[in-house]
């Protein structure tokens, strides 16, 4: 069995060339299996196989890999010795990065084992005297020593091929179509496995093939979560979505309104089969489409979600639950609902109508906090979830009214339960601010505004003064603190860009960044914008997904179930956070989601009795049929 370092499943193309250009032969899979080897003189060999031809075997020496595109599942390999190229497409990202970082460890080691070897005639009359059969098998696996050895070689040599020198490079220029993202990864050469056991669990039923929900409070990890998942699944065929664009913009996809072609789902099921069948471009993705990611299920309404299900077995000619399509639904019921009409909330969540049972194979919640550390405020948020107030909650809530959390000219960001509220703060406070105003206007994709400014955080048009409140829109460092939320106040500008002063005392001079975002053809657009945005207010539903280091909020206009929740559990812990009108009647949640939740840690409970693992995906022993018969169980239940 091979693993998953030396094994890769992917598109593949190879081309052998003669050295004026020409093509000479090639042999291209949609569906092919790579596989390091060695033969029986310990040399390394890249093994091709599919089931509509014979292997190919190449030898490992001598080659130049091309990887700037790894993020979307892409690469090539140049075997220069035999004039032949490798072009790797739909890998899984993370499986593309493990399998190229294992060639770069292995041909390394072997390079440093070398000593004085024989002129290459010599050593191939050897070979053929030597009497051994030809045998070939899988390399081992990367060690501590291979890493370390690798390691040390990087300054001297690399995988890629250096681009051809140039005196001056070109700005970029968003319109010709975006860069290629950054890789959740930090470095090939690093252990990337950085998720916890209850994240790995998930991940693996993801990879499996399964249809899994899971949820969790939060700052527990979920988006990360499923930033990995959707690196570990084929691009091509992979549609990462979520109900808000923002939501989307975080997990690199589009909206799922976007995706699904039949607009807010109005109108009767009849209408939205045949807007779906008869739009090309819709029905062609229904049809390529084999791993559906929605983030943010709990603001997709129930009804939405079963006239999703009923178009996509019906484009699809597949009667199997979403026409065959394996579902990853991710969300927390008990943070913001579904908005819907009043009068029609029979089914306003996913979980109330039928097909979320026969869709829904897995459950998982994740439980460990990663936002706050302070165990006092973790309980008193998870409290807050279910809509549980004690006196002494109200009483600690209270008291962070009279907490000075400004410092340094930095002020708290008021969460607003209404969007203008923010705005209109923003907008005065900025007005207010003695100085000239500098302009960032964002460089877009062409065409592509009104969908950017629907799908990412980062403004199309940013006014900043010196003394203005800001709030940073993405990591830039971790370990100094320039996280995604971290507040800060501008200090002065700097050939034409704003200084900030956070929180922390460091100071950054912000640069343009990227936000990709996935359009309805499922092309990437980009945005490349001064990652800042106004902070004296924010909204509470845009703040989702945020860490905010100095924050306040006034509860008095919370007008739906989880509003409170979601607006507190931003803060990362209590003496950064003021509460100016705590009431316990401002909080509560809904008793549906509450039933749910109770169901759904019991059918949890009932699942762990078979731990998961490879049993998971092998139905073919006894854990395997014991699971399958549980879940049928479940199911009736």
């Amino acid at each position: 069995m091979a693993t998953g370092e030396s094994f890769l499943s992917c598109a593949v193309t190879v081309e052998w060339t003669t050295p004026q250009g020409s093509i000479l032969r090639k042999v291209a899979h949609k569906t092919a299996s790579l596989r390091l080897i060695r033969n029986e003189f310990r040399e390394m060999y890249m093994e091709i196989s599919s089931d509509k031809s014979a292997n190919i075997r190449l030898a490992l020496k001598g080659i130049n890999v091309f990887k700037k595109f790894m993020a979307e599942g892409k690469a090539s390999v140049k075997f220069q010795e035999v004039g032949c190229t490798l072009f790797i497409s739909n890998a899984p990202p993370t499986n593309l990065v493990t399998f190229l970082r294992t060639i770069f460890v292995k041909m390394t080691g072997d390079k440093e084992k070398k000593t004085d070897t024989m002129p290459s005639k010599q050593g191939m009359r050897a070979k053929l005297l030597s009497g051994k059969a030809q045998s070939f098998e899988e390399i081992s696996p990367v060690t501590v020593g291979d890493l370390q050895t690798a390691k040390s070689k990087i300054p001297k040599s690399t995988l890629t091929t250096p681009s051809p020198p140039s005196k001056k490079r070109k700005a970029e220029d968003p319109a010709r179509g975006p860069a290629p993202k950054k890789l959740y990864s930090p470095s090939p050469l690093t252990n990337t496995n950085s998720l916890n056991p209850e994240q790995q669990r998930v991940l693996e039923a993801c990879v499996s093939g399964k249809n899994v929900f899971f949820t969790g409070s939060a700052g527990t990890g979920k988006s990360y979560l499923l930033k990995r998942i959707v690196a570990a699944l084929p691009p091509d065929v992979t549609m990462p979505t979520a109900s808000t664009g923002v939501a989307a913009c975080h997990i690199g996809g589009t909206t799922l309104h976007a995706f699904a072609g039949i607009g807010d789902g109005s109108g009767s099921l009849d209408v939205l089969r045949e807007r779906a069948t008869k739009l090309t471009m819709v029905a062609q993705k229904w049809r390529k489409c084999k791993h559906l990611i929605i983030d943010e299920i709990s603001m997709v309404d129930g009804t939405f979600f079963e006239k999703l299900e009923a178009v996509a077995r019906h484009v699809r000619k597949n009667e199997k639950p979403f026409g065959g399509i394996q579902l990853i639904l991710c969300g927390d019921f008990l943070q913001l609902p579904p908005v819907v009409d009043k009068g029609k909330s029979e089914k306003r969540f996913c979980f109330q109508t039928q097909c979320w049972e026969r869709c829904i194979d897995l459950c998982f919640e994740l439980k460990e906090v990663h936002r706050q550390t302070d165990k006092e405020f973790i309980s008193i948020l998870n409290s807050i979830r279910i809509g549980r107030v004690t006196k002494e909650i109200s009483e600690k809530l209270i008291g962070t009214a009279r907490q000075k959390i400004e410092s340094d000219g930095i002020l708290a960001t008021r969460l607003c339960s209404h969007t203008n509220d923010s705005k209109l703060i923003n907008d005065s406070k900025l007005e207010n601010l003695k100085g000239e105003e500098k302009v960032f206007s964002s460089q877009d994709s062409e065409n592509s505004t009104k969908l950017l400014d629907m799908q990412t955080i980062a403004p199309s048009k940013l006014v900043l003064k010196v003394g203005a409140q800001v709030m940073l829109l993405k990591n830039i460092n971790v370990n100094a603190g320039l996280v995604n939320g971290a507040r800060g106040v501008v200090v002065r500008f700097e050939e034409g860009l704003p200084v900030v002063r956070f929180k922390n005392k460091k100071e950054y001079t912000a640069r343009a960044e990227r936000w990709f975002v996935k359009n309805s053809n499922g092309s990437l657009i980009c945005r490349r914008q001064v990652p800042l945005n106004l902070a004296w207010a924010f909204s509470i539903h845009k703040s989702q997904g945020l860490t905010l280091d100095c924050v306040e909020m006034s509860l008095s206009k919370i007008f739906e179930a989880g509003q409170a929740y979601v607006a507190l559990s931003r803060a990362q812990s209590l003496e950064t956070l003021r509460v100016l009108d705590f009431d316990s009647r401002h909080v509560w949640a809904n008793p549906s989601v509450l039933e749910f939740y109770q169901k759904f840690r019991r059918r949890i409970q009932q699942m762990e009795i078979i731990p998961l693992g490879r049993p998971l995906a092998d139905k073919t022993n006894k854990k395997g049929k014991l699971r399958e018969i549980l879940e049928k169980q479940l199911k009736q239940r």
